[in-house]
């Protein structure tokens, strides 16, 4: 078991039989004489999808959440479900959008390179690879001749995500986000 000031962004840990993964890390030394640093975290209930913060000392020990991790592939949404096919078994499972929270927003059908984290048994949500390819749905014109400062505009993606991309990018063309971010990489090599 780790101490809680060896956590890092992205760890997953398990508190009061539920796990968890880590958003946010933040260390706070106090001005007190003898006083132990803070460790404050930012946690995602794998559970429940619930984010909240918690405190503990830099001492502390926190216990690994022990989870499987299984390669999936989204098949598709009926609107309120979103099906999903373990490519070792083939065996299918659903997660709820509210499970997904965020992450939907980045699934097209028949993608792969996701993988399930599976808690006790029970798949619990899903990791997206670093980053999709996407298409631009619509997004405003680009602006000719405005290159003399970098500016981006709002550009609604194929998946309905709005991120904001460079101006010179039109509707139509396909590009890379990051999945960590929401945030343009660049264009997708073809």
């Amino acid at each position: 078991m780790p101490n809680a000031s060896e956590l890092r962004r992205s760890a997953r840990i398990e508190l009061e039989g539920d796990p968890y993964v880590v958003l946010d890390v933040h260390m706070q030394s106090p001005s007190a004489r003898g006083a132990s640093t803070l460790v404050k975290l930012k946690i995602r209930n794998l559970r429940t999808g619930n984010v909240f913060d918690r405190t503990f000392r830099a001492s502390d020990r926190v216990a690994e959440a022990q989870l499987e991790l299984r390669p999936v592939q989204f098949l598709y949404s009926d609107g309120e479900q979103y099906h999903f096919m373990d490519t070792g078994s083939y065996e299918q499972f659903t997660l709820s959008g509210d499970a997904l929270g965020d992450d939907a927003s980045y699934l097209l059908e028949g993608l792969a390179g996701i993988r399930s984290i599976v808690f006790n048994g029970a798949v619990m949500s899903i990791e997206l690879p670093q980053s999709v390819t996407l298409r631009i749905r619509d997004t405003d014109p680009p602006l000719k001749g405005a290159t003399a400062q970098a500016q981006t505009k709002p550009a609604t993606l194929e998946t309905g995500l709005v991120i904001q991309v460079p101006s010179y990018l039109e509707a139509g063309e396909i590009i890379q986000v990051d999945t960590r971010e929401a945030r343009f990489i660049g264009r997708a090599k073809t």
